[in-house]
């Protein structure tokens, strides 16, 4: 049980890693395309594509950069990140109502200012349920990690799979479905306590 409780928690870091690290790419580039619309579609594009390539051949290709192990594991969960993520911020700002920002440009805010007082506040919602997306697909993806030398829950269902344990893949799956849904609960907290009053 200890080995599963290391392995769920490397698990958990490396999944947290990814989406992190895609948080500081994506919000900004998120915001950057809302505010230089020329550039969306271009941004988004590429962000679908990359979202539409099998996650055994992106790790495959990363390999090549990276080599074997974790680093290549965070490299394709920052990818797969991107695309929620910054869709979501952006579609999250647009719709933001123009008379809200208007009305904060009466008040003398500078567009800095309406940014991070109205319309961020007003576009959080719609962000967070893009971090939520991208986190529990960073868990499910994480897990073929093992494949190119990373650690993590894949590490027991792929070893369960080769001596054919049932028992074995369930240790390593169980945990990993789990920890997608206590990840989303959590954030889906964090929203709340997050969110404007009035908007909940």
């Amino acid at each position: 049980m200890e080995r599963v409780f290391l392995l769920t928690v490397e698990h958990l870091q490396l999944s947290l890693m990814g989406v992190l690290i895609a948080l500081l790419v994506a919000i900004p580039l998120g915001i950057f395309i809302y505010r230089y619309k020329g550039f969306a579609g271009v941004v988004l594009s590429l962000t679908d594509v990359i979202q539409t390539i099998p996650s055994l051949a992106m790790l495959a290709l990363l390999m090549l950069v990276f080599g074997l192990g974790n680093t290549t594991v965070i490299a394709a969960l920052v990818l797969y990140s991107l695309l929620p993520i910054v869709r979501n911020t952006y579609t999250g700002l647009n719709n933001v109502s123009p008379s809200l920002i208007e009305a904060g440009r009466g008040m003398g805010m500078t567009r800095f200012q309406r940014l991070r007082y109205v319309e961020l506040p007003l576009a959080l919602p719609v962000i967070m349920a893009g971090i939520r997306v991208a986190t529990v697909t960073a868990i499910g993806i994480a897990t073929i990690g093992v494949l190119i030398g990373g650690g993590g829950l894949g590490v027991l269902i792929w070893r369960g799979i080769q001596n054919t344990d049932t028992q074995m893949i369930l240790m390593g799956s169980i945990p990993a479905a789990l920890l997608a849904i206590l990840a989303d609960f959590l954030l889906g907290k964090i929203e709340k306590r997050l969110i404007p009053k009035g908007m909940n």
